[in-house]
């Protein structure tokens, strides 16, 4: 998402973020001081400086980074983001979440995250291109598909893995399609990719409103965003009944009380480029619609949105993250103290990173599953990791997000107990 939803402060407090909940749920399981500094570190940060010929033959040089965090329990797995506000500690904190985030679901991952600090509004596709393929080449040592598999994240897409899977395979001289994740089909992706974190979120959101007794058919939900994320949870709570009552892109929000149908509002932007006057709405403001009498709010945009400043105002019963670190620590005790339930980041929008792991798992087999085997595949693993985030909740008697993190660091702290100190 572009300017309007994101601060100067935001990347310095999305690293702040996720540190501040480490050393929470760290304090709660009363972790060893040496493994705590363990797991508090990213165990490897590569930066990289390099040149791209744009398409009036001009050379610009890029900034990009990958950062793996955490190794312990299996190859690093996360996105890469193109966005002219990446820096290293925005990457360093995603890297972090991604390590709680596979843990949470119990894939034998470990985080990682990269980015490129670029526009890629302001870019050709052959420029893209480039810039995609000489990146791939500068963090090659890292990748791999026993090592670091990327995925698509903010402004990547299938297109962007199709070329980084090609680069990397073009240097072993042979095919190697589970180097990354979320690509096209045709090249070794995996059905049910596009719409898996939507449709995680949308799991969620059930098990969170069968606890509370809040019938879905009839909810009212408000989406901040409209990309891949957001899109599919509107479609998929639409389809259950729920009236989606606003969503948002960078201009700004469409509102409509009586609901809008998510298919119209997809075809108005494809159209106009924005959902921004989509039919039977009015026009309000990223910050406004946060703020919606609502029974569901999924914020899928960028992080640090819900801030200490705005919380007192939300009026969702559920906030579903479907973006990474959309609520600030500040926000969260504001929201728990409101009877505000957050279903947090790493277990709401963990629905891309399964089906993630699927393809990967599909690639290295050369056996490809079904929609609809990945479809009950990944609800069986969003509602067991649910109910083991709510089991904890409630035996510890903290939020969600809390219980997330103590499940998730519990089990990294384990692999790295279990498998030692080298050397």
């Amino acid at each position: 998402m572009a300017s309007e939803l994101v601060s100067s402060q935001v990347v310095d407090s999305a690293l702040r973020s996720a540190l501040t909940q480490f050393e929470a749920a760290a304090d709660r399981l009363g972790l060893d001081p040496g493994l705590r500094a363990v797991l508090r570190a990213p165990k490897r940060e590569l930066i990289v400086n390099f040149p791209v010929e744009m398409d009036d033959g001009h050379i610009e040089v890029f900034t990009g980074y990958r950062v793996q965090h955490n190794l312990a329990r299996g190859p690093a797995k996360g996105g890469i983001r193109y966005h002219p506000r990446v820096s290293l500690d925005e990457v360093r904190a995603l890297a972090m979440w991604m390590t709680w985030k596979c843990a949470v679901v119990r894939l034998p991952y470990g985080g990682a995250k990269g980015g490129v600090v670029c526009d890629p509004k302001r870019l050709s596709q052959r420029e893209l291109e480039r810039l995609t393929r000489r990146y791939a080449t500068e963090i090659s040592p890292l990748i791999g598909p026993d090592s670091d598999i990327p995925a698509p994240d903010v402004n990547t897409g299938p297109q962007t893995m199709a070329w980084i899977m090609d680069t990397y395979s073009m240097h072993h001289g042979y095919s190697i399609p589970a180097v990354v994740t979320g690509k096209p089909l045709s090249i070794g992706g995996s059905e049910g990719r596009p719409e898996a974190t939507g449709r995680g979120v949308t799991y969620c959101v059930r098990e969170a409103a069968r606890r509370l007794d809040i019938p879905l058919q009839g909810a009212r939900v408000a989406i901040q965003g409209f990309g891949n994320v957001a899109e599919y949870a509107a479609r998929l709570l639409h389809a259950q009944g729920a009236r989606i009552i606003a969503v948002s892109d960078s201009r700004g929000g469409a509102f409509a009380p009586n609901g809008l149908n998510p298919a119209d509002v997809a075809r108005f932007k494809q159209e106009t480029g924005s959902v921004v006057g989509a039919p039977h709405s009015r026009r309000i403001s990223n910050a406004e619609l946060l703020e919606l009498e609502c029974e569901v709010l999924v914020p899928a945009a960028l992080e640090s949105v819900i801030t200490e400043e705005n919380a007192p105002r939300v009026r969702a019963r559920i906030v579903a993250e479907g973006a990474n670190g959309p609520t600030t620590p500040e926000a969260d005790r504001i929201l728990h103290e409101r009877g505000v339930l957050v279903v947090p980041d790493i277990l709401c929008n963990a629905g891309g990173v399964t089906v993630s792991y699927f393809e990967w798992v599909q690639d290295r087999d050369a056996f490809f599953w079904t929609a609809e085997e990945i479809y009950s595949r990944l609800e069986r693993v969003m509602v067991s990791a649910f109910a083991d985030v709510w089991r904890m909740s409630e035996q510890h008697g903290v939020d969600l997000r809390l219980a997330a993190l103590m499940l998730a660091v519990s089990r990294v702290a384990e692999a790295t107990l279990t498998r030692g100190i080298y050397p």
